[in-house]
């Protein structure tokens, strides 16, 4: 039942989706999805992630068979195009197979399983469709961001980022002295963050085709939750970023005459003492509050630190990576990024508790970080100018926010992981026994 009423709930707003970007003259998520079966994908790469999201319910078998074939179809699809002259100016050349092998498994699941394999298979298939529908809906919650916000709040955290020492035009600059290298590196870090979260969920999925069930939690899960929510908040807080508002920088991919002034990452903007909404574009996405890579790179780091040696250290590398470019690209201000540790530790807080119980303590941190992130909203909105007055103050603070809520849920979850280890049996002792 569980299962069946998260997928009427995710149809429904799928087609919500829809309706709305329909209403805008553009294809919605259902739509661009559709036309992936045929037409070249955005993102390959996504696809292939997504059905390897399904292979986990899969056999080692299956699993050769499914990746054959969707190769196979892939390279017909190459062939077909080349004969055709068709070229790809948008999007990649492959991924069609991929969601082919997905579509099929759900085929099989429907006309060849039944019972619980039918039900795991189903699953398989939902998870891995939910992580390709998420960049589809992503993309159309952005456009909606931009029609629905003519006015953006950029100059109110660019006033308050003075309380950080405006990290985003610090970084910024080193990444422009790094050169073209260093800005393709992290280019490529910030836009396969997906990818990277594949690897570490197929870590922690690794068992279901032997158990023939899923964990209780998984990144997955935080993952979709994140992208669900997030972009609520960019319709309260809309914010287009640095780069934009300030730009066009460095990188010459800025706002144009809708900026404030060309001044990222070269000069801070001044302290206003009045802060004030300002008009933008329809086109550029309000993505900013909070950082939905750095929320999401945080959920791979957190979800890394139970795998290997090697897993761990690459979790730790993709949070570093993404945190670099976010700033370093004009894309965030530092107070974003605050705000993204904070909402990604208070969903993976609730998602935990879901799945375990809810008891006293999982109430609680998850109360204290909704009105964490709450109060640094409210901040940032009405007291930039005295946060940048007084950055000895208040620039501990909102550090000393952020850690707080890293050490409640360290310190919650750690008594939880305690109380769920079984206790230690006392080995029994042999005694010599004289005659």
């Amino acid at each position: 039942m569980l299962w069946a009423t998260a997928g009427v709930v995710a149809l429904g707003f799928l087609v919500a989706l829809e309706v709305a970007a329909r209403h805008y003259g553009l294809p919605g998520p259902i739509t661009t999805q559709v036309r992936e079966v045929i037409v070249a994908p955005k993102s390959g790469f996504l696809l292939y992630a997504g059905m390897a999201l399904t292979m986990v319910v899969l056999t080692r078998r299956q699993r050769f068979i499914a990746v054959g074939v969707a190769l196979g179809i892939d390279a017909v699809f190459l062939v077909v195009r080349w004969a055709a002259g068709v070229d790809v100016l948008d999007g990649q050349p492959f991924g069609n197979g991929a969601l082919w092998v997905i579509l099929g498994c759900a085929v099989i699941a429907v006309t060849r399983r039944t019972g619980a394999e039918r039900v795991l298979l189903l699953k398989g298939v939902g998870l891995g469709l939910l992580l390709v529908a998420g960049r589809k809906t992503g993309d159309t919650w952005l456009l909606i961001t931009s029609k629905t916000r003519p006015m953006v709040l950029d100059p109110y955290l660019a006033v308050a980022d003075h309380a950080l020492g405006n990290p985003s035009w610090l970084m910024g600059r080193i990444v422009t002295a790094t050169g073209p290298v260093g800005a393709h590196a992290l280019d490529y870090v910030y836009a396969q963050l997906a990818v990277a979260a594949v690897v570490v969920a197929l870590y922690q999925l690794r068992d279901v085709a032997a158990e023939r069930r899923f964990p209780r939690h998984h990144l997955v899960r935080t993952f979709l939750v994140i992208g669900l929510l997030g972009p609520g908040i960019y319709l309260i807080f809309p914010v287009v970023g640095p780069i934009f508002a300030y730009g066009p920088g460095a990188f010459g991919t800025g706002g144009l005459h809708w900026a404030a002034a060309d001044l990222w990452p070269d000069l801070p903007p001044p302290i206003s003492t009045a802060p004030h909404e300002m008009p933008f574009d329809e086109i550029t996405p309000r993505n900013c509050m909070p950082s939905l890579h750095t929320a999401w790179a945080t959920a791979i780091f957190i979800h890394s630190r139970r795998g290997p040696r090697l897993l761990r250290y690459a979790g730790t590398f993709w949070l570093i990576a993404t945190l670099t470019a976010t700033l370093g690209f004009g894309y965030h201000y530092g107070v974003d990024l605050i705000a993204g540790v904070v909402f990604t530790l208070t969903i993976e807080a609730a998602l935990r508790s879901l799945a375990r119980g809810w008891d006293r303590s999982g109430t609680q941190l998850v109360t204290y970080g909704v009105a964490v992130f709450g109060a640094l909203l409210l901040s940032y909105r009405y007291l930039p100018t005295e946060m940048a007055e007084r950055p000895w103050l208040f620039g501990p603070l909102l550090l000393l926010a952020m850690a707080s809520v890293i050490y409640g849920y360290v310190r919650t979850t750690g008594q939880w992981e305690t109380k769920a280890l079984p206790a230690r049996q006392p080995v029994p002792e042999h005694q010599l026994v004289s005659g």
